[in-house]
């Protein structure tokens, strides 16, 4: 009697990516039970209950999305559907998403006790990729709740809007308190950045061992700098569209912003700090001031994809209006630089989608002002940083180390990040010579457009698996939403 098969699934000539690796290598790969069970240059296929033959596709580890915003601008168990559909389409397997009170997500204050199982619940079996979310303590109560969150929810990463106290989330205001569901007595300014700080250095004392997957996250701008430029900006003439606005939040705010956080986390001993979508040279140069000058704080630098393919000359303008600012050609490369020399530790899309109707005013549809921030972009993550990254010779392990691996070790996503034995069976195959013309109308997003439009990308996601079953397919998303909730930290 033949041996009943070990294996459920073998997939066949891969050409498999891995982040600590020099080399890309032909193998075979066996999944079990939802995890990477062998990897070998040929596993016989009666040993595997379905085969699957990979034709000599690059094989990726599934792409780790660690910044995203699910259900800003629409209802979040709606907007979880369709926008975990694209980012399997980008081959991302797991959705790290930022989420707070106030106006936007669920537009309400109070407590994150009632708040967060609210969002899980309106999140559960919406999922077509495994999700988790970042928090933002955004009243003076959630600094106390922070325990709460990482006992009770895995929740290890949490974030600060430096901006939002003084500036709104599109453009001036000064009904901050109102958009941020906050009273009116309460703050959100540097002191309570500093407490937010010294209660996540708490946690990491309090859980040793999980302080390595406990961190902060900053969107670094600084409010006074913005309003005072925008008001120069909205009365020069000679300025508008992506230009205006990127004049009208300067790189010089993200430097002075990063440079004031950096001295806060030295200040609290808050020794994880992930800084966010850094857009401009003055940006970078700033991060990597601050990594010399405390050298004992964990940084991490963050850049999107937005920002590695799109400049201020992108023909489709307010499509494009996003925070920190897309940026003049010059800060672009020097970006891409900073890729190339290991000074950056993730990619990300920033996924926030907005339809259009929203997005721009209809009778003022070139106004930059009058223009909401966000785009989605994930499911050009991984296309646009093979496209954009094999034109400078950036090798597909380097790729796979940006996109997968050190976003997983640090947000304590243990079993992802990698094509080995023991982790799950996250996997993306690419064929990184089709080029395709990038089309909003391709896309499962419910955006309806997309600032990328008409760019060619060269390197072609054709099959995205999460935990070893196919969610994608040669252009189409298939099976049901089976994303799972993933918890961080202790027992994660």
């Amino acid at each position: 009697m033949a041996e009943p098969p070990v294996l459920d699934k073998i997939i066949k000539n891969v050409r498999v990516v891995r982040p600590h690796k020099d080399v890309v290598e032909l193998l075979d790969i066996g999944i079990k039970d939802g995890k990477f069970a062998q990897i070998a240059p040929h596993i016989t296929p009666d040993t595997g209950q379905e085969i699957f033959d990979a034709k000599n596709l690059l094989g990726f580890p599934g792409v780790v999305d660690a910044h995203m915003h699910i259900g800003i601008y629409q209802p979040l168990d709606k907007d979880a559907v369709t926008e975990s559909k694209v980012a399997a389409m980008g081959g991302v397997t797991t959705s790290l998403n930022y989420i707070r009170t106030g106006q936007y997500y669920l537009n309400k204050g109070g407590s994150y006790q009632d708040f967060f199982p609210e969002v899980l619940a309106l999140s559960a079996g919406n999922f077509f990729v495994d999700y988790s979310y970042h928090v933002a303590p955004i009243a003076s109560q959630h600094i106390d709740e922070i325990p709460l969150l990482f006992e009770e929810h895995g929740i290890t990463s949490f974030k600060i809007f430096m901006f939002y106290g003084g500036y709104g989330l599109h453009g001036l205001s000064d009904q901050q308190n109102l958009f941020l569901m906050i009273n009116k007595e309460e703050r959100y300014d540097f002191a309570h950045f500093e407490f937010i700080m010294r209660g996540i250095t708490r946690l990491m004392a309090e859980y040793p061992e999980a302080r390595d997957y406990i961190s902060l996250s900053l969107h670094c701008e600084i409010a006074e700098i913005l309003n005072a430029y925008t008001k120069i900006v909205e009365n020069d003439s000679s300025l508008s569209g992506l230009h205006a606005y990127s004049a009208a939040r300067p790189p010089h705010s993200e430097g002075l912003a990063i440079s004031i956080a950096s001295y806060l986390a030295h200040e609290t001993n808050c020794a994880s700090i992930n800084l966010l979508h850094l857009s401009s040279r003055k940006a970078m140069e700033a991060a990597l001031i601050m990594q010399t000058a405390f050298p004992h704080i964990n940084f991490r630098r963050e850049v999107t994809v937005g920002h590695l393919l799109l400049d201020v000359d992108t023909p489709n303008g307010t499509w494009a209006k996003v925070n920190p600012p897309i940026r003049p050609r010059a800060d672009v490369e020097y970006l891409w630089q900073a890729v190339l020399n290991h000074q950056v530790d993730w990619i990300v899309s920033d996924h926030a989608c907005c339809s259009a109707e929203q997005k721009r005013n209809a009778k003022d549809p070139n106004n930059i002002w009058l223009a909401k921030s966000g785009f989605g972009g994930t499911e050009y993550l991984l296309s646009g940083v093979v496209s954009e990254g094999s034109k400078r010779g950036m090798s597909y392990n380097h790729m796979a180390k940006l996109l997968s691996w050190n976003p997983s070790r640090r947000f304590g996503l243990l079993t992802k990040g990698d094509i080995a034995v023991g982790y799950d069976a996250d996997l993306v195959l690419v064929d990184p010579n089709e080029s395709f013309v990038v089309r909003a109308v391709e896309s499962e997003s419910q955006q309806g457009y997309t600032p990328f439009e008409g760019m060619e990308l060269t390197g072609r996601v054709k099959s995205t698996f999460l935990r070893g079953s196919l969610v994608y397919q040669n252009g189409q998303v298939v099976g049901s939403p089976n994303g799972r909730y993933l918890r961080r930290g202790l027992g994660g």
